[in-house]
């Protein structure tokens, strides 16, 4: 217990240097870099939306370099294959008997860090190939069963124009996901500064904080910081409340919404509450940070009905007049 306490006074100390050599090569997004280190620590994954041209690819092998960690970038295409993804049996040849035999040459998956560029632009089938192992964190291939590495954290992108040709995630899948993140363009002042830097030079400028044994024993400590049981209420009644099928369900839920969010978003919320108030340097979550953590958990958990498009009455708005009911 004293150990992991140590660690996660540092936890703060950390964080800060993270961003600071982030910040030497991305401009802005401070938010979006907090919340994908709140994924890390809490064993999410993250699945990040925005046009094209906001750095979201750079953003993430930046911070695989400033973490120390293993990267692997993805180019999800309408052609393919989940072996592209998980890795294949090749024919190989002993060289001293000359017998053959079949070699297993591991795929990208095989890393800390997988940036999964474009994920709706590939089927159903390969989409799930990656999707298996987020939540197993194994891999099978034939009759064999391959350990990933840990930490393992998937951020897979999606462009939200140009639909035409492309495999929308389903519903069960997008629950993989801790995190939906949607970034956005950013303010004057740091597209002028974007436009300055050259970003690709700065990278080279970037250097390590913390390797991926150190994050390891961050994820341990941080899954031991007690949560109280007002805290604990206050999460389980957010994402219960998101659903229609109950009785005790207030009547807009049951207008607006045709299906909520399920018990992993309570797990979640909680999760991303401790990792939240760790980075911090808070050793207890408090409602605020299951409140600062909610939309980004739940908006993708929420299927809206017909009257809620009809009144343009979106996810967000209603996380919001839930968290405003319940506070």
């Amino acid at each position: 217990m004293k150990k992991n306490i140590e660690i996660l006074e540092k936890l703060p100390e950390i964080k800060e240097r993270i961003t600071q050599e982030i910040g030497k090569v991305i401009v802005g997004q401070d938010k979006i870099i907090e919340q994908m280190l709140i994924a890390l620590i809490s064993n999410g994954h993250c699945l990040l939306e925005g046009v094209p041209g906001l750095a979201k690819t750079l953003m993430i092998s930046t911070m695989a370099k400033v973490l120390s960690m293993d990267f692997s970038r993805i180019q999800f295409t309408p052609d393919l294959m989940p072996s592209d993804i998980t890795g294949t049996d090749i024919l190989a040849e002993d060289k001293a008997d000359g017998k053959r035999y079949f070699e297993y040459i591991k795929g990208p998956i095989f890393a800390n860090i997988i940036l999964a560029d474009e994920i709706n632009r590939t089927p159903p089938k390969t989409q799930a190939a990656l999707l298996q192992a987020m939540q197993e964190y194994q891999v099978t291939a034939g009759n064999k069963t391959f350990d990933l590495d840990r930490p393992f954290l998937v951020l897979a992108t999606q462009n939200p124009i140009e639909q035409e040709g492309t495999y929308p995630l389903p519903e069960a899948q997008l629950d993989r996901f801790m995190f939906y993140l949607n970034i956005d363009y950013p303010s004057y002042d740091e597209e002028k500064r974007i436009v300055k830097n050259d970003a690709f030079a700065s990278l080279n400028s970037v250097t390590p904080v913390i390797c991926a044994d150190e994050i390891i024993q961050i994820q341990n400590a941080v899954k031991q910081i007690p949560v109280s049981e007002h805290v604990l209420e206050f999460a389980v009644k957010l994402a219960r409340t998101t659903r229609a099928q109950y009785d005790e369900a207030p009547d807009y839920i049951k207008k607006w919404v045709s299906w909520g969010a399920g018990p992993r978003a309570s797990q979640y919320l909680i999760y991303a509450a401790r990792s939240r108030s760790a980075l911090q340097g808070r050793l207890t979550p408090s409602i605020d940070d299951v409140i600062n953590v909610a939309q980004n958990i739940l908006q993708h958990r929420i299927i809206i009905s017909f009257a809620a498009e009809a009144e343009g009455i979106t996810p967000q708005k209603i996380i919001n007049k839930i968290i405003s009911d319940l506070s």
